[in-house]
């Protein structure tokens, strides 16, 4: 199985991150995939991902979770 991220807005409408904004490629591992999002995060929140669900092929273990850090 692979691993990836599904984009979404803040109400989980599934989105495309902005031109500039990284992209996922599937992962092997879900400690591969959770790596990447924890370094590129940041950058999927300015290009307008507001939270992520990680997948699992077509099923979803956990998520949503927000990207925007608390005030």
């Amino acid at each position: 199985m692979t691993w990836t991220w599904r984009y979404e807005d803040s109400s989980g409408v599934p989105v495309t991150p902005a031109e500039g904004a990284p992209t996922a490629e599937p992962f092997p591992s879900q400690a591969d995939a959770e790596s990447w999002i924890g370094e590129n995060w940041r950058e999927l929140l300015a290009g307008g991902v507001a939270q992520v669900t990680l997948l699992e092929g077509d099923r979803e273990v956990y998520g949503p979770m927000g990207l925007s850090s608390p005030v």
